[in-house]
């Protein structure tokens, strides 16, 4: 195995310079730096499931559960918890091991708290890892959530610093950062990415894979998710008719790798836009280092590749499901091959 040396130093320079590499061979380092470090033949299979759908006060503009969206998102109510449980023993039969669930909210309010504790309870007690995002945390929330054994919080930067504003206005980056430190301070696993094919600029995907990997720990799970622009939202009618609605899918793969280079050991998870790649496009992810998918028809409310057509990708890459086990705990800082980095 390649000697290690722990990197939360990178400079936006060293990122750059990554992005700027040839195509093969940075896949060929994020290939080497994830073999070193996972099974290359294995994906996690997640599930995602909106438990409270529509309604959400803040302004993401990438959106349909926005309240500001004109999407025909309609808002509900929070779903019970039995309803939730099934759809986790649902999703394992299936193959998943992973059960992830989303609330349209900016923060939950504590009236909700004991049925989302109901939930992680019950869906833990299946053998599957949980994670939950549910907008903002208050210490004590994230508290409640690490007593019930929650694996992971979701709470994404979603882009880099420079360009946060031109995406959410209703909240800053940094009130973003202070719910992973609360997460992080509670002792739950940290799940933390974003989006490309927003209309931002390579210097931004730099700024947005630079920001991850120079937080104090490495999340232990990064989804990397390409825009499904959506009619209504603010950037799905000002990008679904022009060439920057689909980000180009070599520069999707070399963000994925770079992400990988970057962060080793974290999970990167090929999330939303995914229905519209190639297997082509797919198997160079997984090459360049993803190793987790959601599976499924649905992603919330955008649609997905769907369980029999993973199965028939898997089938002819030659990928498996990786085996389920008992979720762990927060890992230790991550590595990554001092010979990456040059």
């Amino acid at each position: 195995m390649t000697a290690t040396t722990t990197r939360t130093d990178w400079t936006r320079a060293e990122i750059a310079a990554l992005f700027d590499l040839p195509f093969t061979e940075l896949l060929f380092r994020a290939a080497e730096v994830h073999r070193a470090h996972h099974a290359p033949d294995e994906v996690q299979l997640c599930t995602l499931l909106s438990i409270k759908t529509g309604g959400c006060p803040e302004d993401c503009g990438y959106c349909s559960q926005s309240a500001h969206a004109n999407s025909g998102v309609k808002a509900t109510k929070l779903m019970e918890v039995q309803g939730v449980l099934q759809r986790a023993a649902e999703a394992k039969d299936a193959g998943s091991q992973r059960f992830c669930m989303g609330a349209a909210w900016r923060n939950p309010k504590d009236r909700d708290m004991d049925a989302i504790i109901a939930m992680v309870q019950g869906v833990r007690a299946m053998g599957m890892e949980t994670c939950m995002t549910l907008g903002m945390l208050t210490p004590a929330q994230a508290r409640r959530l690490a007593d019930a054994g929650l694996d992971y919080y979701n709470h994404n930067i979603d882009t880099s610093p420079e360009r946060y504003g031109d995406v959410i206005t209703t909240r800053s980056f940094d009130e973003r950062l202070d719910t992973l430190d609360h997460v992080r301070d509670a002792g739950i696993n940290v799940c933390c990415g974003g989006i490309v094919g927003m209309g931002e600029t390579r210097a931004d995907r730099v700024g947005f894979v630079h920001a991850l990997a120079t937080l104090p720990r490495h999340p232990e799970s990064v989804p990397v998710n390409a825009l499904v622009p959506v009619k209504g939202t603010v950037l799905g009618d000002m990008l679904a008719d022009t060439p920057l609605a689909k980000i180009d899918d070599i520069e999707f793969v070399r963000t994925v790798a770079v992400a990988r280079i970057a962060m080793p050991l974290s999970m990167v998870r090929l999330s939303a836009g995914r229905e519209s790649m190639s297997e082509a496009t797919q198997a160079m992810c997984f090459l360049a280092g993803a190793n987790s998918i959601f599976t499924g028809d649905k992603l919330l409310t955008a649609a997905n590749a769907g369980d029999s057509a993973d199965a028939a990708m898997f089938g002819r890459l030659g990928l498996r499901a990786m085996a389920g086990e008992e979720p762990m705990r927060a890992c230790a800082a991550p590595v990554v091959p001092a010979a990456a980095a040059a």
